[in-house]
């Protein structure tokens, strides 16, 4: 999508560029005290973050990034779209801007991302930042997911003009409800207006082929039994897209790692109940005795 951000994006006013090679990343920054850093998953943006952002940094520094190509960020390379070179590049960004996340909150594939980012940073403390996956994508992809990843990607990216078809088709308001119901979600007029912006853009359309053609699972998910951060996974029971069953057996690999279920909610879960998954985060942040 064109920079800068509309004045009626999501916290605009929080939005700033920043020039970290490859790309050109969309960040949203706020708040003071130690950094959360928030991912959001494939084919969305820090506009998913919207309601959680102010409510968590009246406690925290809050960063927030739109992945290459997604969003505001615009991709420099497109084979650094897996999660192995996005870890590096995301893990070069925050080294180049000073931040040492005491906590990575990622969203489905955002999640994953998290988990990687937590074995190449240090928190404040010297350890692995703490990690909050939303809906987590940590397993072979099942319902819509199992749809659109990621042999289907790889066909349409190779594929000239495929992101215009695709984000032309997607864009139409009808069939970005159906889209959204097809995760287990509702959400209201706003977030389904921001979601048609976002897949009928085409750079943002290629940009989300693109990570699905790269992205691969499986060495992270051999690593799970070895990773050392504190872990909270929330599992929405509604979630059409990665099942709540999927949190539930990465929990069982992660040592130590936390499950808690929502009910009432799909896999856009922080954007139907921002202040129940706000509550969530920032009681386990608080709550050292789960280390």
């Amino acid at each position: 999508m064109r920079w800068p951000p509309p004045s009626d994006w999501p916290n605009a006013a929080l939005s700033r560029q920043v020039l970290c090679k490859p790309h050109r990343w969309h960040v949203q920054e706020t708040g003071h005290g130690d950094t959360l850093l928030l991912l959001h998953g494939a084919g969305g943006s820090t506009h998913s973050f919207r309601d959680l952002i102010p409510r968590l940094s009246t406690q925290y520094h809050v960063v927030a990034i739109d992945l290459p190509g997604q969003g505001f960020t615009q991709l420099g390379a497109r084979h650094r779209c897996g999660l192995e070179p996005m870890s590096e590049d995301v893990a070069t960004l925050c080294t180049r801007e000073g931040w040492q996340p005491a906590a990575i909150i990622g969203h489905s594939a955002g999640a994953a991302l998290a988990l990687r980012l937590s074995q190449r940073l240090l928190s404040p403390r010297g350890q692995a930042p703490d990690v909050v996956g939303i809906n987590a994508a940590l397993d072979n992809f099942e319902g819509l997911a199992g749809v659109l990843f990621p042999v289907l990607a790889k066909m349409l990216a190779a594929v000239p003009f495929t992101a215009q078809i695709f984000s032309a088709a997607s864009g139409n308001p009808t069939r970005v409800k159906a889209l959204i119901r097809g995760t287990g979600s509702e959400l209201d007029s706003e977030g389904l207006q921001l979601y048609g912006r976002l897949v009928g853009n085409r750079d943002h359309a290629d940009a989300t082929l693109m990570m699905m053609a790269h992205w691969s699972l499986g060495d992270l998910l051999r690593d799970l039994p070895q990773i050392t951060a504190r872990v909270l996974l929330i599992a929405a029971e509604n979630d059409k897209a990665v099942p709540a069953q999927v949190s539930a057996r990465a929990a069982e690999k992660i040592p130590g790692a936390r499950l808690v279920r929502m009910p009432g909610v799909g896999h856009l879960a922080h954007e139907e109940a921002p202040e129940e998954v706000a509550d969530m985060i920032l009681t386990f942040l608080a709550d050292q005795s789960l280390s």
